[in-house]
């Protein structure tokens, strides 16, 4: 079982982006799901999360407001949605999954990582 992330690329500021990530092999129902973001010489950082069971979707202040997180009916994939974007939006972005009962807000929760894909925000 894999994760795939597509999606990044440049992007001038006030501009948007729609990043996706999917799993091969088998669907995710139980999975929770994060994207998450570096920076080089910082941590990774939290984006968003969706718990599998929908009901505690959560945004990092930064993003609150301009970036949603979805999933598809047969939760195969999520998105997320990155409208007026900055310049320190810039970064690797990844999508993460789990199925453990791990806290969801420790990055060594996630058992699936995807590939990072790259977006860049020009000012």
């Amino acid at each position: 079982v894999q994760l795939q992330a597509f999606g990044g690329g440049l992007v001038q500021a006030g501009g948007s982006l729609r990043l996706s990530c999917g799993f091969s092999g088998r669907t995710f129902s139980a999975y929770d799901m994060a994207w998450l973001r570096q920076v080089p010489g910082k941590e990774r950082e939290f984006v968003a999360r969706f718990p599998w069971r929908g009901d505690r979707l959560w945004y990092t202040g930064s993003v609150r407001g301009r970036f949603t997180m979805s999933r598809n009916g047969a939760k195969d994939t999520v998105w997320l949605q990155m409208n007026s974007l900055k310049p320190e939006d810039t970064a690797v972005y990844y999508c993460a999954a789990k199925t453990n009962s791990a806290p969801l807000d420790r990055t060594s929760s996630y058992e699936l990582w995807g590939q990072g894909t790259q977006v860049t925000v020009s000012s």
